[in-house]
This record gives C-alpha cells, structure tokens and sequence, in this order.
C-alpha cells in the first residue's frame, strides 16, 4: 500500500472494517479487535494513526516489539487462533504505520483469552451478553438453526391429516397409520426428535402451534390514516394457525383493506386491486420464511392510507445487505421451513428471486434493514392519486350518510351486535366506508363499543 492510498483510506474515517489506533500498549485491548473483526466480514487496523486520521506512525525502532505483540495475540490470547498479515508503511523521518489486515474467520466464534465473544457494532465493538443474542450470533454463522430446535409439543399435536394429505400430495405416499410409524415419518422428514416436533414441525404442521409458541403469529391493523394510532383502527386481527393458515389470512386481510380501481378507460372495464396481490404474496413469505424465530415477537402488517408496512423480527444475515436482496442474493435463516415453504405449501420457489418479482411488479418498496432492533420491514406506499380518489369517494358517501340522520345509529339500536359485514350489506356500501363512520362516530362520542371484538356490542350514544 502506498502513502497515497492509505490518506485516501484515512479520509473516509472508521467503520467496521477500518480502525486506527495511534499505539498498542498490551495483547488484551489488541485481541479484542482481532476477535470482534474475525467474527464479522474481517477489516484492518492501522497502527499509528490517530482516531482523528491524523498520521503520527510508529518509530521504526518500535516495529520488533509490535510485531512480537501481533504474534503473541494472535497464538495465544485468541480462540481459535488466526492468520493475520502486516504490512508497514514508510510515512517518513523514521516513522512508519502498520496496516494489520484480519481475514473474516472461518471457525466463528472467536473468543479472547477471558472466553469474551466480541462482536463489531460500526466503528466499536461489543461483548455478547445475553443467550438470545448467543444463539442469533450461531444463527448468522450458519451453526444453529432455529427452525431445528426441539419444542415442548408433542407428536399427537400435529394436525395429522393435513400432514396426511401434503405426504400424499407431494411425495404421492399413502402414510401408514399408527403413532410409531408417524414418529418415524416425522424424524425422516427432519420435523421431529423423538417424541417431540421441532420449530419447523410445529410451525408447518402443527394443529395450533400458537399453543406453545403464542408470539409466533402476525398481527395486522388497519388505521384509518397514516400514523400509528392504536385508539383509532378501522380493523385488526390476529392471524393464528400453521403456516399455510396464517399465509392465507394475512393476505385476505391486506386485500380487503384496500380499494379496487378501475382498469381501463372503458366503464366496462373490470375493476383490480389497488397493488397487486402478488406483491404482497412476495413480501410476507419473505417475512414468514425469513423471519428470526429466536426472537419472541409476531410479524406485524399495519396498512395506512398512504402505504403498507411489513415488519419482521430478523435484521439481515451475515453480509447480506438490502443491494444485495435486491439483486437476487438470498441466505437461509430457517432452512427446513425454506424447505417445505418450497414444496407448494407456501408460493415460494427458494431461488431469491421474490423481492427481484415484487419489485417489477410494483417498484414504489422501501426496505428497511434495522439491526438495533433487529427487524427488518418492507414498506409498499400506496399511489398518491388512488388515494386521493378513495378519500373523496369516502367522504362524499360519509356526508350522504351524515345529513340522512346516519342510518348506522338506527341500525344499531335496532341490533347492537350486528356485524360490520352485516352493517355494509344492509346499507349497501363498502366495509370500509363503515369502518370509517363507525370511527367517526365513536370519535364524537356518538358510539362505543362495549366489550370485545368478537363477544361485545355496540351502545348508541344519546
């Protein structure tokens, strides 16, 4: 590396490949660099430059007792040991800066003398210290799986016939009866360990796998504008069941929250969902297949007027980035959930290719990848001019209903418990266009609602 090269390197300042340090004084603080760059993508340490990226360099009468301290740190105060490269560049007057290049590990994890995993966070660097994020680190280094973790359920709780008619469908094998064949058939297809389903097993065939797993789930709200207003929803649902359950469900609730629109100019012309179902398709079997099980929390689907968000526990993989998703890279973070989401339980094909669909089909996606939170979300804005016409359409229905003494309140006094689908086929209008004068109403306190979702009723206000 000449002088030249390494200002240009200096002047882009530290990330979590780059780190400079003005001098080493002891193994130790060295170690737990070398072990946090191992244990992610690797980087380089350039010794005698400041933090600032000002080049002050190491006498060269110095470069013996450093280069002894980098091969003693790297033998002896690593677990496993490294392979590391230094190369010294001349800055002049006697001076020099090591440039110390770590390969990114291949025996993850990497551990200091004292057994600390240190992992990189920017330009810092952190202690592991918690199980969750001990078992995610695993994860990322494709050592543990979390859809290959053993659960507390049962064999005799899956769903035994739908598991009898997807062996029968798919490998067109007619299952033998009986507990013990059952048990074998499950170990074979990697679903179970001895008398107990693991996380894939549950998740793809269980009868209720929100038993035992009761945040593996996704919760969906519909808000009638575009802030997060849990006091105002026009809909929500907890979607439940095995995975081909919860698949269906949510879909069916983001398409019924959203408006048709005319195809063509022709008044005739058929109408078509606002975005396509397709793309929803793609980006919830991405949430549900992708998603991190390690991490107790629901996929969540919050739809706005003005877009609809997708979020996943589960930041990106190891070095997967959201240019790289984009492009058609993908890594499995569940592989036998991968597996059977692709023999036709879910429409998925395993070839990466399902952001790259979604995109074509409807380019307005923003992805979010938050490693903080560990989560990552798709968010699909809504077309501005769609939105437009619905709101008006809406409130031009909402004002019709406000002047003719609102029939809503007529029809709940005469049935509290009627249903919003009951309410829009007895005025003949749109779900939604009820669920927005429900919420008007229960916002001028003309309305409320009394009891639960499913069991309560509706109490009009005089």
């Amino acid at each position: 590396m000449t002088l030249r090269e390494l200002k240009k390197i200096i002047e882009k300042g530290e990330d979590s490949q780059q780190q400079f340090k003005l001098t080493i004084e002891n193994e130790k603080a060295l170690s737990s660099e070398i072990v946090a760059m191992s244990n992610a993508e690797g980087g380089r340490i350039f010794v005698g430059v400041s933090d600032k990226g000002d080049l002050i360099g190491i006498n060269i009468n110095s470069i013996n007792r450093l280069n002894n301290m980098i091969s003693n740190t790297a033998s002896q105060h690593i677990k496993s040991p490294v392979s590391l490269r230094s190369e010294n560049i001349v800055i002049g007057k006697g001076l020099v800066v090591v440039c110390l290049s770590i390969p990114e590990g291949i025996d993850k994890p990497y551990f200091d003398k004292d057994g600390i995993i240190w992992l990189k966070v920017g330009a810092d660097k952190r202690k592991i210290n918690s199980k969750e994020e001990l078992r995610r680190f695993f994860q990322f280094s494709d050592q543990v799986h979390a859809d290959e973790t053993p659960t507390k359920a049962k064999i005799s709780t899956i769903d035994e016939s739908y598991f009898r008619h997807f062996v029968q469908q798919y490998y067109g094998y007619s299952m033998p009866s009986g507990e013990k064949n059952l048990k074998q058939l499950l170990e074979n297809l990697d679903l179970a360990k001895g008398n107990y389903l693991n996380l894939a097993g549950l998740l793809l065939f269980g009868e209720n796998p929100q038993i035992f797993k009761p945040s593996f789930l996704v919760k969906s709200i519909f808000f009638p504008g575009t802030i997060n207003d849990m006091d105002y929803y026009l809909d929500k649902e907890d979607h439940t069941g095995h995975f081909k359950d919860i698949f269906q469900k949510s879909i069916s609730f983001i398409m019924r929250c959203l408006p048709k629109v005319q195809s063509g100019k022709s008044v005739n012309s058929p109408s078509v969902p606002e975005i396509s179902k397709i793309v929803f398709e793609e980006l919830l079997v991405n949430a549900l297949v992708h998603r991190d099980y390690f991490s107790e929390a629901p996929v969540r689907i919050f739809v706005y007027q003005d877009r609809i968000e997708i979020i996943n526990p589960g930041s990106l993989l190891n070095h997967l980035t959201i240019q790289k998703i984009k492009a058609g890279i993908s890594m499995s973070r569940n592989p036998v959930l991968c597996s059977y989401a692709s023999k036709g339980i879910l429409p998925y094909s395993g070839l990466g290719t399902g952001i790259q669909r979604a995109l074509q089909l409807y380019p307005h996606i923003v992805f979010d990848d938050d490693k903080e939170l560990n989560q990552f979300k798709a968010i699909v804005h809504r077309n501005r001019a769609n939105n437009f016409q619905y709101g008006t359409i809406n409130e031009t229905i909402n004002e019709t209903l406000k002047y003719a003494d609102h029939p809503l309140i007529g029809l709940l006094r005469e049935n509290p418990e009627t249903s919003y689908d009951e309410m829009a086929e007895r005025l003949n209008k749109g779900r939604s266009t009820i669920y927005r004068n429900i919420m008007k109403l229960r916002k001028e306190k003309k309305l409320k609602r009394v009891g639960s979702r499913k069991t309560g009723y509706w109490e009009v206000c005089e």
